[in-house]
């Protein structure tokens, strides 16, 4: 599955495997830029991913890559950090939090897992600790086993659209819609909402709440 995954080609003869390769190149090249020392005296590079992905669309357009390559790596680079912020260090993360992550990074999640991987190693180096790594590599396991086993998680089928809620709840069209369907689709990742009726149940308790 994940041989396939990486075999896939995005654009120009680009496959996954060879962009995630150029995002393991350049996805703290802003990392110089943004080193601080906070109030602890411990050095930090806040921003460092988000400036780094702008970086690296200035570089990968000077260098004629497509608007598929770009967008791609462009993602991994700014996300690279984020599977380590699912949750908090010894626990696994939440379905709710895993359904946000592939919701955010789209087809770059798997990618960027891989991504995450790396950049452990490469930041540990020789002072690799095999508890933090083996800790490390479960969670990427346990993420990418509920996309695979589960992509329902990943990826809730959809049971109730936009006109249902303007026609059952007498909403106006506009942003609220948008955001109580949004809602339901973590309800259906966290296993709270399983069918129609539980989405539309949900949904009035969501309207009570505002009257």
């Amino acid at each position: 599955m994940l041989d396939e995954h990486f075999a896939r080609e995005v654009s120009s003869g680009s496959t996954r495997r060879s962009l995630l390769k150029l995002a393991a190149l350049l996805h703290d090249i802003n990392k110089p830029q943004t080193k601080a020392n906070d109030a602890n005296g411990r050095v930090r590079f806040l921003g460092h991913a988000l400036e780094g992905a702008a970086r690296v669309v200035t570089i990968l357009e000077r260098l004629r890559f497509s608007g598929k390559e770009i967008k791609l790596v462009e993602t991994e680079v700014m996300h690279h950090m984020r599977p380590t912020q699912l949750s908090q260090a010894g626990l696994l993360p939440t379905n709710k939090a895993i359904y946000r992550y592939f919701r955010d990074t789209g087809e770059a999640g798997i990618d960027i897992l891989f991504l995450n991987l790396a950049d452990h190693l490469a930041t540990r180096g020789p002072d690799l600790r095999l508890d933090g790594w083996g800790e490390h590599a479960r969670l990427v396991d346990y993420v990418l086993g509920k996309y695979f086993e589960q992509e329902k998680i990943a990826k809730p089928p959809k049971l109730v659209d936009g006109y249902d809620i303007i026609k059952f709840f007498r909403v106006t069209p506009g942003p609220e819609v948008g955001e109580m369907l949004e809602m339901v689709r973590e309800a259906q990742a966290s296993g709270e909402v399983t069918t129609r009726e539980e989405a539309l149940s949900f949904i009035e308790r969501l309207k009570k709440k505002n009257v």
